[in-house]
């Protein structure tokens, strides 16, 4: 796979120079806001460096995967993640994006109205730590400090994503044959492939997958293992 260059970085699924466009957030009709311009959302000071490593559990509809997320090798994501998932976010949230030998993303709410409060909170990012290997969970980004709540599951060796901002804060140590079974036949996202435009779930939420992508897998619960 070809090493992607930063205008791919910046938005999803509309550079056609790429051969699988990183797994970013925003869509052609939502471009990356110039960092510039940006305010990062960021944990409370001191927090994310006292987290201890914690595991959460997904029920899906293929059944039952575990990632233990570890705080020192990224440790806002690490910290962003933890709030997102006791917030419910990835309740009911679908598999939108899963790309066969290359990666499965996911964190948009499925209500509109969540998706829209998690848009506006950004953390800044974590310096380079792990690799992008198979069964590393790791935030999805439309540009420098603009990871939410988005996320992806590496199918393989994703190295070339290192270096591009793209750090890991968990693994699958469990059930990594369900993240394996997840439906892919969707496919890539809109404009370039068959999958969902990334814009309308944000705006329409669930209602919009379930009409246009029945078979769509989808998480039921997230929850952290106490």
């Amino acid at each position: 796979m070809k090493m992607l260059n930063i205008a791919c970085l910046a938005i999803l699924c509309t550079a056609s120079a790429c051969v699988a466009d990183a797994p970013g957030q925003g869509t052609q009709n939502e471009p990356a806001i110039p960092v510039t311009q940006e305010v990062a959302f960021q944990p409370a000071a001191g927090t994310a460096e006292k987290m201890d490593v914690y595991k959460v559990k997904f029920e899906t509809s293929k059944g039952d995967f575990v990632v233990e997320v570890h705080p020192e090798w990224a440790p806002l994501g690490a910290e962003q993640f933890k709030k997102a998932v006791e917030a419910g976010v990835y309740n009911d949230a679908r598999f939108f994006r899963v790309v066969d030998g290359f990666m499965v993303q996911f964190g948009i709410p499925g209500d509109p109205a969540m998706a829209k409060e998690w848009r506006e909170k950004k953390v800044k990012d974590d310096p380079k730590g792990q690799s992008n290997q198979r069964g590393m969970m790791t935030f999805a980004m439309a540009g420098p400090n603009t990871r939410t709540s988005q996320v992806f599951i590496n199918f393989g060796d994703n190295a070339f994503l290192d270096n591009q901002g793209f750090p890991p804060f968990a693994k699958v140590v469990e059930g990594m044959d369900v993240v394996d079974s997840l439906y892919k036949e969707y496919g890539e996202g809109a404009p370039r492939g068959r999958g969902p435009d990334q814009g309308r779930i944000q705006m329409e939420g669930n209602a919009y997958l379930t009409k246009s992508f029945p078979k769509m897998d989808y998480i039921k619960t997230a929850t952290v293992v106490k």
